[in-house]
């Protein structure tokens, strides 16, 4: 029974710290606004499913509009399947897929679009990452946490055989 209950305890202690997300902050310090290239942006970042990218501006001179490649090529709103209006709008980014959003005020013509592409499955922990809470809506470090279900999938299956093998050998 004590060996349960120190798997038990080991095992939601790593999956405590192991499941989070990345919030990418879009253009970082300059915030949502024309004139920045935020292909540059976001070829410096690197999403995973789980993650959310952040928009920050005036709430009453832009927006956030979730479109398709025909509505980022051509800074067109008709279909779009998002619209964020509040000045702090943070997105999940819940597939793995490629995200188009432009603003749908005027911006997109001046630079205000921006294309993710999101992947499925996220690395280990780095270490050199540190966990925290931005301190500032102006931080350029977005807050990293990651995912590493494989390693906890594993580390469960193989706690509860453990514990399965336990209960037949004390059966015997």
């Amino acid at each position: 029974m004590a060996l349960h209950v120190f798997f038990l305890i080991v095992t939601t202690t790593i999956v405590a710290t192991t499941v989070s997300a990345t919030d990418h902050i879009v253009g970082t310090n300059k915030g949502w606004n024309p004139g920045i290239n935020y292909t540059i942006w976001s070829n410096n970042q690197t999403f995973y499913v789980g993650d959310f990218i952040s928009f920050r501006y005036q709430k009453a001179q832009h927006n956030v509009l979730q479109v398709d490649k025909v509505g980022y090529n051509n800074c067109t709103i008709e279909g779009a399947v998002g619209n964020w209006s509040s000045g702090k709008d943070f997105i999940l980014l819940d597939k793995s897929k490629r995200y188009y959003f432009i603003c749908g005020i005027g911006g997109c013509s001046n630079g205000m679009k921006v294309s993710v592409l999101v992947h499925s499955i996220s690395p280990p922990p780095r270490s050199d990452v540190v966990s925290a809470v931005h301190s500032s809506e102006k931080s350029a470090a977005p807050v990293t946490f990651r995912r590493n279900f494989g390693s906890i999938l594993v580390f469960v299956g193989l706690s509860m055989t453990i514990c399965m093998l336990q209960d037949l050998m004390s059966f015997g």
